[in-house]
């Protein structure tokens, strides 16, 4: 019905959570009729993608050798904050209320999937304790995956530094890149 590479766009757009064929063809119309200087960015962006890795001390994405959190050195380094990936980090970022350093595990545990604690970054934030650590903030999502994590981490590292979870606010099943600023904060304040 479409020109192929037309047909390939909508091929690749259907690909993305959420989107659908109706979908995906509406978005390919509106590609298309952009300005081709728009479209040569988005095709400059996509192709810019190749350069994004994960930081190699915390998890974050970054296309420099180390994320500019890590490098930050106005950051509190005394406080990490766990997050199962980095949109939860981005979440919490935009609260603009906390200011240390994260680690991101990649993950939860899920006996179901088979995915065990050495499937995530439990090891790295393990050697990323120093003197200097004061706190590890479990900021996973409530669910029974995330508080599976949490006494995971909390059992492996209690010894070592004290650790606290993300107190109310955040509902059991929720996830943390869907909670609102202002929940987040809160919960971030009211750790335990």
């Amino acid at each position: 019905m479409y020109p192929e590479k037309f047909e390939d766009l909508i091929i690749s757009l259907r690909r993305l959570p959420g989107v659908g064929q109706k979908t995906a063809e509406r978005y390919a119309y509106a590609i298309m009729g952009w300005d081709e200087n728009i479209q040569k960015g988005l095709q400059e962006a996509l192709k810019g993608l190749k350069d994004i890795h994960n930081c190699p001390v915390c998890g974050n994405m970054t296309d420099q050798k180390i994320c500019s959190i890590c490098e930050d050195e106005n950051r509190d380094s005394s406080l990490i904050c766990v997050v199962q990936n980095t949109k939860d980090l981005a979440a919490i970022e935009q609260i603009q209320t906390y200011n240390g350093l994260y680690h991101v595990l990649n993950g939860l545990i899920n006996i179901k999937k088979g995915i065990l604690p050495d499937h995530l970054n439990i090891q790295g934030l393990e050697d990323r304790l120093t003197d200097q650590t004061k706190e590890i903030i479990l900021a996973l999502d409530p669910s029974i995956e995330g508080e599976t994590t949490s006494l995971y981490i909390e059992k492996l590292l209690k010894d070592k530094v004290k650790v606290t979870r993300l107190a109310y606010g955040i509902p059991v099943g929720g996830q943390l890149d869907y909670a609102d600023p202002r929940t987040l904060t809160k919960a971030m304040e009211g750790r335990r």
